[in-house]
């Protein structure tokens, strides 16, 4: 009986940290597709940290510690030069509530995501 709830508990903690995976990344994506579509590297900026939010939110992912990185550098390039938006989620997933004996805390998870700009959009 022992063995079997072990068993049953890496499972569960296996696919909270699949789900969780996949979530960040999926935030990150959700974060640079949002500022991309901006025409601002300020309004792509708020954009993307309330995209990442809202996806968060909505997959039902609590994050400790989270921080959300936007790379908006891409609207000083040039109209008619390609240029891509990213996005860094860091993302600490609690596992407390899974009583394994050996089972951290928590783990950090890492998303990225890009978003190209459309070429030849005016930027500022």
């Amino acid at each position: 009986m022992p063995a079997l709830v072990l068993v049953l508990g890496l499972l569960v903690a296996g696919g909270r940290l699949w789900y969780a995976r996949t979530a960040v990344v999926e935030a990150a994506q959700s974060a640079a597709r949002a500022a991309s579509l901006a025409r601002t590297a300020e309004q792509g900026n708020r954009d993307g940290q309330a995209a990442a939010a809202a996806s968060l939110a909505t997959a039902g992912l609590m994050c400790g510690d989270r921080v959300v990185s936007l790379g908006t550098s891409a609207f000083g390039v040039p109209v008619g030069t390609p240029a891509t938006v990213t996005s860094t989620i860091t993302c600490r997933v609690p596992f407390g509530d899974i009583l394994l004996p050996g089972m951290p805390g928590g783990i950090q998870l890492t998303g990225l995501g890009s978003a190209a700009l459309d070429t030849y959009r005016s930027r500022s």
